[in-house]
């Protein structure tokens, strides 16, 4: 069983930390904080880039696709009413390379997003998850 716990620091400011013993610092930016770190939604969205980014790498690199670049962004729509669940998610897969089979990219892709990224799945559960894929030489 996984296990993270947070500990409140002051105003609405809290370290926390998962099984790897690595920490980030969770904030809000209200009257009542500090504005020192992201907030718990915004660790949503980058959890989900970098889970399926790592995925798709590592599987591009399993089919022997090395990118020069490779950029994972994503953009999200939260619902009207709380508890304000992310109602739309879109992400976009940006590979730059010479000679980058757009084709085993998106494999690549299509991969994490319906076997591997656990984030992916639980955010699905929820709401609308979108992607497109961009592959440019330059």
């Amino acid at each position: 069983m996984a296990k993270a716990t947070a500990k409140w620091i002051d105003g609405l400011r809290f370290i926390a930390w998962g099984d790897s013993g690595h920490a980030i610092v969770l904030d809000s930016s209200s009257d009542k904080s500090f504005d020192t770190g992201p907030r718990p939604m915004e660790v949503l969205l980058m959890s989900l880039i970098g889970c399926t980014g790592m995925d798709v790498i590592y599987i591009l690199h399993k089919m022997r696709v090395y990118p020069d670049a490779f950029e994972v962004t994503v953009e999200a729509e939260r619902a009207p009413q709380h508890p304000k669940v992310y109602s739309r998610v879109h992400v976009t897969y940006r590979v730059k390379g010479k000679n980058i089979p757009r084709e085993k990219v998106e494999e690549a892709v299509r991969l994490s997003q319906g076997k591997y990224c656990a984030v992916s799945a639980t955010m699905k559960a929820v709401g609308e998850l979108t992607y497109d894929v961009v592959v440019t030489e330059e």
